[in-house]
């Protein structure tokens, strides 16, 4: 009987799981499902207690699910490579099976694995269209190795191939041997956001079925509304691997609403940002285009607006969110990062940084290039646009609901003045106790145009 061992890496479900429906597709051999905790992970700065939560959330699910089908978890803790060789080698595995990843830290985890395995004897499958929906380097314009504009690649994308998606084994056959590690600990609950989202593909399920249901049709016309927030909530899903990209596609294909198009989009520049990492991995760290940015270095300026305290209502609300849930809107997303970046004039990657230290749906590739999309480093083909605070307040969170809130000093302001605070009265200004702006935006704007040589 052939032993495979099914390696669960950023695909922690059951249903639509090509690794897992590949290592189990023999009904008579058997399946040992593992996770390996790797402390490379937490050295290379990936962990952070809000993700580190989630995963013990999603594996603690994923075992329970497993044991539904007859089988269990097999968790490691240690170098991926050192650990599944070693439980290949217990188990007498004749294959390990496991999702095809594109960052650089997944790309040096799979070529450990593969000589690690190589010199067992073991064969290494990977699986392509597990992260993602459509596979980096499976769409690439003539004489380029990717697509740097999103319209073009949207497209190309729209007439890929999709694979269907696979249902979740009835049966699953495991060896009783070897043993398992406890799961990663769940960090202290004073480490985490308060409103943190529990984890798990039980969870992500019913929370995406609730919102197909009752909030995908209305999608193209209020994702943007702050207040409304009718955003799926699926990224950190979809980073843990809870859902299946491929499946969601589906799903709003199904629907054929203009909301579920303008949703598959969002899926579409996901999988947009991971071809642009797969191709090049520097620009994790470094800018995918050079725009000879002179960077301030203003320390307090980079505290105030980590802690919400830039005097700018709706900064300042986008980034109590973050804190509070380990989640920010996107549309706060942008307007946060574009007041550090042009408004203040610092670095994308302290803001990268950040994000990444709070962020559930913490995604290498979505964060850092999102964060140089804003910047203007990376793809976007307007770099020099500039997300004017106020006048994006006022566009989506007319009544001041989303500012109220997440800066509870504003509660009891009224629309429109809640988003410019510093007009009020002094006296008014001085009792609610809220910070007066950081810097002025007109002079701001001339200080960024300065910079990018606009004038």
């Amino acid at each position: 009987m052939t032993v495979r061992i099914c390696l669960f890496t950023r695909d922690l479900r059951l249903t639509d799981n090509p690794v897992l429906y590949a290592a189990s597709a023999a009904g008579r051999d058997q399946v040992l499902p593992v996770f390996v905790h790797d402390p490379g992970v937490q050295a290379a700065g990936f962990a952070a207690p809000n993700r580190l939560a989630y995963l013990h959330d999603c594996l603690a699910d994923l075992d329970r699910g497993l044991h539904g089908l007859g089988s269990r978890l097999v968790v490691r803790h240690g170098p991926v490579a050192q650990e599944v060789a070693r439980l290949a080698a217990d188990a007498g595995a004749a294959e390990v099976h496991v999702a095809a990843d594109h960052s650089a830290f997944a790309r040096a985890r799979e070529e450990r694995l593969r000589a690690a395995l190589g010199d067992a004897g073991v064969a290494l499958v990977t699986h392509e269209a597990v992260v993602t929906a459509v596979a980096p380097g499976s769409v690439v314009p003539s004489g380029s190795d990717h697509y740097a504009v999103f319209t073009p690649y949207l497209r190309r994308w729209s007439d890929a191939p999709l694979r269907r998606p696979l249902p979740a084994p009835r049966q699953l056959s495991t060896p009783d041997r070897p043993a398992s590690d406890p799961l990663p600990p769940r960090p202290d609950q004073d480490a985490l956001s308060p409103e943190l989202t529990p984890g798990g593909e039980t969870e992500a399920r019913r929370r995406g079925k609730r919102w197909f249901d009752r909030h995908v049709d209305a999608y193209d016309d209020e994702h943007d509304a702050l207040a409304d927030d009718l955003t799926s909530r699926l990224s950190p899903a979809l980073h843990f691997g809870c859902l299946s990209a491929t499946e969601l596609v589906h799903r709003a294909r199904k629907a054929g609403t203009a909301g579920a198009a303008a949703f598959e989009r969002q899926l579409a520049w996901r999988d947009f940002h991971h071809q642009v990492l797969a191709a090049r991995p520097d620009a994790a760290r470094s800018d995918y285009r050079s725009r000879h940015d002179r960077w301030r270095h203003a320390p307090g300026e980079l505290e105030a607006w980590e802690q919400g305290r830039t005097g700018y209502p709706l900064v300042d609300a986008g980034m109590r969110q973050l804190r509070a849930e380990g989640w920010m809107h996107n549309r706060a997303r942008m307007i946060t990062a574009s007041f550090l970046c042009k408004t203040l004039g610092l670095d994308w990657r302290a803001g990268a940084r950040h994000f990444l230290s709070l962020l559930v749906d913490g995604d290498v590739a979505n964060n850092q290039l999102n964060w140089q999309w804003v910047a203007g480093t990376g793809t976007d083909t307007r770099p020099n646009r500039v997300l004017n605070p106020v006048t994006q307040a006022k566009r989506y969170d007319p009544d001041g609901a989303y500012v109220r809130r997440w800066v509870p000093e504003l509660a009891r302001v009224g629309a429109p003045a809640i988003h410019e605070p510093w007009k009020l009265p002094a006296g008014l200004r001085a009792e609610l106790g809220y910070p007066e702006p950081l810097v002025a935006l007109d002079a701001a704007l001339a200080r960024f145009r300065s910079r990018r040589g606009l004038d």
